[in-house]
């Protein structure tokens, strides 16, 4: 099936970047962060699968909660014995007034109960959305010191500058492997998409990929910039 996304393949596509980084780089801050990006696909896996499973027990509790409600309303109303003949009109209007307020605040209350669910797993989501969001920031903060202006040969540098340890190549691949984190950042927020038709989460989905992709794109105009060094030199 090529129709949705396999959280497996994702996972073994980090793993492989992981080790990827690991060779290049060793014990680099950015196959640590890499490390945590593995350790998110497995979670959101099992997140998204709960997420779409129906919670029986919280829907077992909330009916009950709601049959009690109803039943405690038709008892009520059969207990006070009213004679409408025996009212005036301003008593009935009085009646029918708060009748009318009654039914309306249970049915939001029982509105409010039924969609308990829903946004339990949208708090979740969200709160795992974030972590992801978090992440992308983290990779992102990794990528700011790479910057193509030190590879000028005839740059001056302070005893504050940023220590050049990299060779072009080197910083090419290092960026190339942030965009990569990046992309995949973006995808294993949309697993949370698949499982759920929340259009809350659906749109904090959509800010995650949206902030991957613009990260990626400031790191691509690096990588471009590396190349043209790299030619002129």
């Amino acid at each position: 099936m090529y129709s949705s996304l396999d959280s497996d393949q994702i996972h073994v596509t980090v793993e492989r970047l992981k080790q990827r980084i690991n060779e290049r780089f060793p014990a680099s801050g950015l196959a640590q962060v890499c490390a945590e990006l593995s350790e998110l696909v497995q979670l959101s896996k099992v997140r998204a699968e709960k997420m779409a499973r129906p919670n029986i027990l919280l829907r077992l509790t909330l009916s009950v909660v709601v049959l009690a409600t109803l039943a405690g309303l038709v008892y009520s109303v059969t207990a006070l014995n009213l004679t409408f003949a025996s009212l005036t009109a301003g008593e009935l209007v009085q009646v029918i007034d708060a009748a009318t307020n009654e039914v309306v605040l249970i049915g939001a209350a029982i509105f409010f109960l039924l969609s308990a669910e829903g946004r339990i797993k949208r708090m979740r989501a969200l709160a795992a959305l974030h972590e992801l969001r978090s992440i992308a920031h983290v990779i992102d903060m990794h990528q700011l010191t790479k910057d193509p202006g030190q590879r000028e040969i005839d740059v001056v540098r302070t005893p504050s500058s940023q220590p050049v340890k990299m060779t072009t190549f080197e910083m090419i691949r290092y960026l190339d492997y942030c965009t990569e984190m990046l992309s995949l950042t973006g995808k294993i927020a949309a697993i949370y998409a698949q499982t759920m038709n929340d259009p809350v989460v659906l749109s904090a989905v959509n800010e995650v990929e949206s902030l991957a992709t613009g990260l990626s794109r400031k790191i691509w105009q690096k990588i471009m910039i590396l190349h043209q060094l790299n030619e002129l030199h």
